[in-house]
């Protein structure tokens, strides 16, 4: 006997949500999409992804809604919003949040989800868009054991690290956040070392090339700091999305009595990121502040 696999909405389908998307289609499962801005993704239709107009349709069409969107008034809008998720919604259907937004607000919004009958989890990523491209995303995720367990296959055709971080909701936003303090200070503190290194007056690819055999070693100094030296900011994980993130730790950290100074210090970088135009840019364009604050170019 085999199992028939849930229909799935997808709303969301920016850097992140298109190659996630397709993953759960190349999965098997038939997916439900919503058409507006950005267009479509042409592959994901002609392999027979269901089109619909409005997210309450989504809803309405599919049995699991997934969202991926860029911050926490989006997920409101697209939820509770006029033809939103919520209105097309029957018990016993399941919403996914993999957005990165407030930890606060995600308690919220499942309430209100579970108030209709059905399940919510959130599910936070992290790993970028190539990882997003293999399925090997790394899922943070909060709710109820049962939920988790059953959409566990699903959530497995988007990551290879599927941790349930805590039963209740908002638990997966808040290891997220963690996330962020650590990729937006650790991108800091890579740009500023190899700032350092050039002013000073040594070669920084061969600073980097040293690090990488002892205690400094990681994924950032190894990736960032290669696309640093190369003054690659095609963006990867954009300026104002890490802002955004950093900017969720202070105002938790506030809420909680939390003094967090390097995350502070380094949502203040990004913001100037921003405020110079590179929004838009990956977040290691925080080197360019840095090199302004400086009056040095790194080389």
């Amino acid at each position: 006997m085999t199992t028939r696999l849930p229909k799935i909405g997808f709303i969301g389908l920016g850097t992140m949500g298109r190659p996630m998307a397709a993953r759960v289609q190349a999965a098997g499962y038939c997916l439900v999409v919503v058409d507006f801005e950005p267009p479509l993704p042409a592959a994901l239709v002609e392999a027979g992804a269901i089109v619909c107009a409005t997210n309450r349709q989504v809803a309405e069409s599919s049995e699991v809604v997934i969202l991926m969107l860029p911050d926490t008034p989006d997920v409101e809008l697209v939820l509770f919003g006029e033809d939103g998720v919520a209105a097309g919604l029957r018990p016993g259907q399941t919403v996914i949040d993999m957005s990165s937004i407030s930890p606060t607000a995600t308690v919220d919004f499942a309430r209100r989800i579970n108030e209709l009958g059905c399940a919510y989890l959130d599910a936070p990523v992290s790993g970028g868009a190539p990882r997003a491209l293999t399925g090997e995303l790394t899922i943070m995720v909060g709710g109820p054991q049962i939920t988790f367990d059953q959409m566990q296959p699903l959530l497995a055709s988007m990551g290879s690290t599927i941790t349930l971080i805590g039963t209740r909701n908002g638990d997966g936003q808040v290891c997220k956040v963690a996330n962020q303090i650590i990729v937006g200070t650790t991108v800091q503190a890579v740009a500023e070392a190899l700032l350092f290194a050039s002013k000073a007056g040594a070669d920084p690819a061969k600073v980097r090339e040293a690090l990488l055999g002892g205690a400094a070693a990681s994924l950032i100094l190894d990736n960032h700091g290669q696309r640093m030296l190369e003054r690659n900011f095609d963006a990867s994980f954009r300026v104002e999305l890490q802002r955004k993130d950093l900017g969720l730790a202070v105002e938790a950290a506030h809420q909680l009595g939390l003094v967090l100074p390097n995350a502070t210090n380094a949502w203040q970088l990004y913001n100037s990121c921003v405020a110079h135009g590179d929004g838009d840019a990956d977040h290691i364009a925080v080197l360019k502040v840095l090199e302004r604050l400086g009056k040095h170019t790194l080389s």
